[in-house]
């Protein structure tokens, strides 16, 4: 089992539209900025790029940098408008792995059956029973 290509493309995407969220960037700037979260190759990464300014979530302006044009990058609006989707199913997702995540263990792992009272307990005291009934 694979992560959905979806999610994957989803994921690169803000990842990478997260990196110029300040600033202006290219190519090999955001690949170095990446690098300690997530690898990414210039051959993933240009195509990401191109599937982003043809939303018009990102803009680019070339500029001469060392004799050679270099390519920037810049948020839009709606970039930014992407991340803060991304975040909001992000934890949406959470909500619903932990919920799920709890099932499993109190339905099909019998070691993991003792929290199951300390849990129901837990929710009571919170005042979250009526949600489970």
């Amino acid at each position: 089992y694979g992560m959905d290509i979806q999610l994957k493309r989803g994921l690169l995407d803000v990842c990478v539209l997260a990196a110029i969220k300040n600033e202006a960037s290219y190519g090999y700037k955001i690949i170095s900025d990446l690098a300690p979260y997530i690898e990414i190759s210039e051959s993933t990464l240009y195509p990401i790029l191109r599937r982003l300014e043809s939303g018009g979530f990102v803009t680019t302006r070339s500029e001469q940098y060392n004799g050679r044009l270099r390519k920037y990058f810049r948020i839009t609006q709606s970039g930014k408008g992407k991340i803060y989707e991304f975040v909001e199913d992000m934890k949406q997702f959470q909500k619903i792995t932990a919920q799920t995540s709890f099932f499993l263990k109190m339905n099909y792992f019998p070691a993991h059956q003792n929290y199951q009272s300390k849990y129901i307990k837990y929710i009571y005291q919170k005042n979250q029973l009526s949600n489970y009934l």
